[in-house]
Formats: structure tokens, sequence, C-alpha cells
């Protein structure tokens, strides 16, 4: 009796023991990391493996990349939440089943080599069905879902109907409540229709990713990214001051040399048109003449009220100049004189 009870305990705890082993199998691995992602056990680094019924958990600028067994490859952005929530085998490069409940954040699907109905993503407002394909969602606080299609097909469902989503950036905005959007192109009013500027990052560039998966995307959502607070923002540009540009100046001639002239005694300077004392007496007997002006160029002007002669600066240094030119001419009557002096004597 105690033999069968004793075997039996035994056989209870050998299946509690197993329970954990099975719920940690392995279903693909982490391929990039940045700041912190956590998993069941604690952080999870690249090559790390995730299991099933695991829950997957990024920070505020957290970012994982992961890829399962079938080649079906997930994103996980940041303040995101999502649990592995089936994983069934079908063969080596196949599942017969794989799903995943998303609880919050935002993400990116790109499906493997397995069947597309093997594949289902469950959302608090619908249900996302994938047909071959590839795709943005984003889940908000409140159950708000927004699904932007990017290659392929898909189909969302909830309570308050499905919609279709065939053509590349469709999109579809559901509530919780039944509340859904009809099938559009996506633009940047989305993320006012979500309440959230950080919504749908990997379209908006905001978060970037690594591989093939990072080349798909688009939609003209680049404008709307907004500001992200992880980054410092680049400093103000420096609007430069117009400079003033002088009219072009136009280029200066070279001068000709004047020659140099020797100088000239005042009496002999330009404003005496006709220099009289270099002549012999014999030639211009003038003293002779009566006592009047001599009209020399320029000389009349002297006896014009009024008239001041640059050359000189008042009446008596006009005076003065007179008596100059008197005593030059005595002076070359007595060196005349001599000379008549000295031919009669010579003779």
């Amino acid at each position: 009796m105690w033999g069968r009870r004793s075997l039996l305990q035994a056989l209870c705890i050998v299946v509690a023991v197993a329970q954990p082993a099975l719920s940690a199998e392995p279903v693909g691995q982490a391929v990039v990391i940045k700041t912190e992602v956590t998993g069941q056990s604690g952080p999870i680094e690249v090559d790390s493996s995730v299991h099933r019924n695991e829950r997957i958990k990024t920070s505020p600028s957290g970012l994982g990349q992961f890829l399962f067994r079938d080649g079906t490859k997930l994103a996980v952005g940041w303040g995101s939440s999502v649990v592995i929530d089936k994983y069934v085998f079908d063969d080596a490069q196949s599942v017969k089943k794989l799903t995943i409940r998303a609880a919050k954040g935002t993400f990116r699907w790109v499906s493997g080599s397995s069947n597309s109905s093997a594949y289902q993503i469950l959302t608090p407002a619908g249900t996302i069905g994938v047909r071959g394909t590839a795709f943005d969602f984003y889940v908000g606080p409140d159950g708000t879902t927004a699904v932007v299609l990017l290659n392929g097909a898909a189909r969302f469902c909830g309570p308050g109907g499905c919609r279709q989503l065939q053509q590349r950036c469709d999109c579809v905005v559901a509530k919780p409540n039944g509340n859904m959007s009809a099938a559009r192109r996506v633009d940047p009013s989305i993320l006012d229709t979500l309440g959230n500027p950080r919504a749908l990052p990997f379209l908006s560039g905001n978060q970037r990713l690594s591989g093939g998966i990072g080349m798909i995307g688009g939609c003209n959502m680049a404008s709307a990214a907004p500001e992200r607070k992880d980054r410092k923002p680049p400093p103000p540009a420096i609007t430069p001051v117009p400079q003033r540009q002088d009219p072009p100046q136009r280029r200066a001639e070279p001068q000709k040399e004047r020659p140099n002239k020797p100088d000239m005694p005042h009496y002999d300077k330009p404003h005496h048109d006709r220099p009289h004392h270099d002549r012999p007496d014999y030639d211009r007997p003038h003293h002779d003449r009566p006592d009047r002006p001599d009209k020399h160029g320029g000389h009349d002007d002297h006896d014009r009220p009024g008239h001041h002669d640059p050359h000189h600066g008042n009446d008596q240094d006009h005076q003065e100049h007179h008596r100059d030119h008197d005593g030059d001419r005595d002076h070359d009557k007595d060196r005349h004189h001599n000379r008549g002096g000295s031919f009669n004597h010579n003779r």
C-alpha cells in the first residue's frame, strides 16, 4: 500500500520537474540588443536564446531583434512588452503554430518560411492575420492598435469586424471597444490619432533596425520623426552675417613721371609773360620811358580795386617787387656802361 503511494508521489515529482523544462524550450535567439532588453531569466544579450512563453520587455530606449527557427523576424521597439504564446514545431524548417501576444509597444514583423496560416499576432483590439507579409504595428497603453502594411497582405479582425490591408502603406487603427477605421494610406497625422509622437519609430526613422529587416519601410513617414530623448539635440545653426561688398574699384593707371624743372627765381615765374630784365638795355630802352606801370602780362590787375594776387600777399609786397626790378635795371645799366668803357679802352 505504502509502496504504491510512494511510487505515485515520485511520478508527480518527475512531472512537476519536467514541466518547467518544457516551457523553457528555445524557439529563437536575439540577434540585436540595444540599451536594455530583459526576459524571464534577466537581461537578454546578443545570441541569447528566447523560449516559449517567455515575456520580453524593453526599456524606454531599448530595442531587440529576434530570429525564430523558421526564419521569422520580430523587432521589439522601445517601451514594449510581448509574450511568445505558442510555438509548435512542424519540422526543422517550419512551424505549425506561432502566436505572439503583444501587450504594448511598437513592433515589426517579417514572416518566415512557414505557412502563412501558422502565424497569428494577438493585440487588445483584435487579431492580425498574416498572409506572407511584413508590417509594423503599435499597441498603445489603452489597447488602441495601428497596423501598417509593408509587404504582402494582412487582415485585422476585432469586435467591429475585419479590415483587409492589400496595398503597401495601407493602415488600420482599431480600439478595444470595436471602433475601427477603414484601410487608407498612412501619413504623419496617424501619430496625432494615436496620441504618441514616438509610435511607429521604425517608419519615422526614430529607431533604426539592422540587417534586411531595416531595409523595409518608408511610406513618407520620415518627416514625422519626433525628437529622440536619448540623443543630444544638434547645436543651432549659426546664420552667417552677410558681408558688405564694396563696389569694384578701378585699377589705378600708373602716372607718367614728370621731368624735374630747375628752380626759377621769383621774377622768372610764369606770371611774367615777357621777362624784360634779361635783355640788354639797348634792345629795349624802357628806362627812358615816362614813369608808368609796366604792362606785363598779369600786372595790370594789380591796380584794380579788390584784386588779390595769389602770388603776392599785399600791395607792400608788390611795391617791393617793383623796387627789386628797378635795382636790377640799374645794375644792368652799370654793367653796360662798363662794357662800353672797356670797349673804348681796348680800341
